[in-house]
């Protein structure tokens, strides 16, 4: 079940990485919604997650939770299905293994419960837009 985007678009700043772009975005209106962002650009030797954050509702769960997001932001006729395809079982192995290590580094968190989103960006010229964000997008 995806989550409506927020109304309206935003301009990307000039000159900026359509990517990071995206992930400024995504960042902006989970905090808006009242989420706690605890990392952004989150690295790691299997590779980087976007943003990590509370979700104080837990969305489904009753309880506050952890929500590791993949921000996937792309032109309008992209060829992945704006950036949905590009989510493959080898990228989510690494989210998998990326989000271990991230416990196992802050293992205050690792109580909570978990999951991963994915945050779908449309692109047209300088304007951004939320086209979906997919909540527990994947599972192990």
């Amino acid at each position: 079940m995806s989550h409506p985007p927020p109304s309206g678009d935003f301009p990307a700043p000039r000159n900026a990485d359509p990517g990071r772009a995206g992930e400024d975005l995504i960042a902006r209106y989970l905090h808006a919604k009242g989420w706690q962002i605890l990392h952004r650009r989150w690295r790691c030797r299997w590779g980087e997650i976007d943003v990590i954050a509370l979700d104080p509702t837990g969305g489904t769960l009753p309880t506050p939770t952890l929500a590791f997001v993949e921000v996937k932001t792309r032109n309008r006729r992209s060829w992945d299905a704006g950036g949905l395809l590009a989510l493959t079982p080898k990228k989510q192995a690494k989210l998998w293994k990326a989000a271990g290590l991230f416990l196992g580094q802050f293992p205050d968190f690792a109580d909570y419960p978990c999951r991963f989103d994915l945050a779908l960006v449309v692109r047209e010229g300088t304007t951004l837009a939320i086209a979906d964000y997919l909540p527990s997008a994947f599972e192990q």
